[in-house]
């Protein structure tokens, strides 16, 4: 498989918005390690501004320390109803949303979630984890957002979004990528070995990854990751959502073979993701050509 080509660099005059602006729905009391490593991972993944979410003031007090960068949107208490997000949210700036990771399968994130859908936001929305499960066995229900979806399901959260199993070989694993991302209408990510990406007509897998990242909060980085290269194509014309996804996916597998390398695949964790990915983006961007100077053709979604 190609690998695909690295977003662009920034002019030297940029400042923090044109590096890209991600608000991230994620994390709760019981598990605010998700927040803290999606924003981690977006903001070493090049997002110039990370603005969190929370339902729970207490994550301000777990992941500040940690990402001192992020900036809260406190949400407590506050109603999702259908088609109507809180005024906090709808005034929070972004050019992509990620919702999910680490939320909790519960009443108020199937309604954030909902809410998301149906709001007149028309940027990319990342849907992880408990977005995902949030929607299960109705997919279909994301694919009425404004702007491009784009959903990172493991194989279980796959089987249930479909409502049946999804197999282990890559045929059936293609096949399975291919229907939710048509279902979608948008771009579906499906974690395993070889991440196969699809946007319903083109499907990609991935050749960087090892089964040390089979850990806890893997996908958590990856859905960072994904939510700050998703910045990209709306500000540089030629590189398409379709280019932003696969980067993303390859430097998350190229982060943690690196980190693989670095501590073995016993020891590595989440965070050692984070640790390496200002390394394998580097590394990424040598492997190819100067993006300036690609022939950039095809359609973008």
């Amino acid at each position: 498989m190609d690998t695909p080509p690295a977003p662009p660099d920034l002019p030297d005059d940029a400042h923090k918005g044109d590096a890209g602006r991600v608000l991230a729905l994620v994390g709760s009391r019981d598990m605010p390690g998700a927040a803290t490593l999606a924003a981690r991972a977006a903001m070493r993944a090049g997002a110039g501004l990370v603005t969190l979410g929370v339902t729970d003031r207490s994550l301000i007090a777990a992941v500040a320390p940690a990402a001192p960068e992020a900036i809260f949107v406190v949400l407590d208490g506050e109603r999702f109803e259908r088609g109507r997000l809180p005024l906090a949210l709808r005034d929070a700036r972004a050019d992509v949303r990620l919702v999910g990771c680490g939320r909790g399968n519960d009443d108020t994130t199937r309604a954030l979630v909902r809410a998301l859908v149906d709001d007149t936001f028309d940027g990319p929305l990342v849907v992880d984890a408990d977005g995902l499960n949030a929607v299960s066995g109705e997919p279909e229900r994301l694919a009425t957002a404004r702007g491009v979806v784009v959903i990172t399901p493991h194989p279980g959260e796959a089987a249930r979004l479909l409502a049946r199993p999804v197999g282990a070989s890559e045929v059936e694993r293609v096949l399975a990528a291919e229907e939710l991302a048509r279902r979608v209408r948008g771009v579906a990510v499906l974690k395993g070995k070889g991440t196969v990406v699809s946007d319903g007509a083109r499907t990609w897998i991935a050749t960087t990854g090892n089964s040390g990242m089979a850990t806890a909060g893997a996908g958590d980085v990856l859905a960072g990751i994904l939510a700050a290269y998703l910045c990209a194509p709306q500000r540089f014309p030629g590189y398409s959502v379709w280019d932003a996804v696969r980067a993303a996916v390859h430097v998350h597998g190229l982060a943690g073979d690196l980190a693989a390398a670095a501590v073995g695949r016993r020891a590595l964790v989440a965070s050692d993701l984070i640790a390496h990915l200002p390394a394998a983006q580097e590394a990424h961007r040598a492997a190819r050509e100067p993006w300036a100077a690609r022939a950039l053709g095809g359609a973008s979604n």
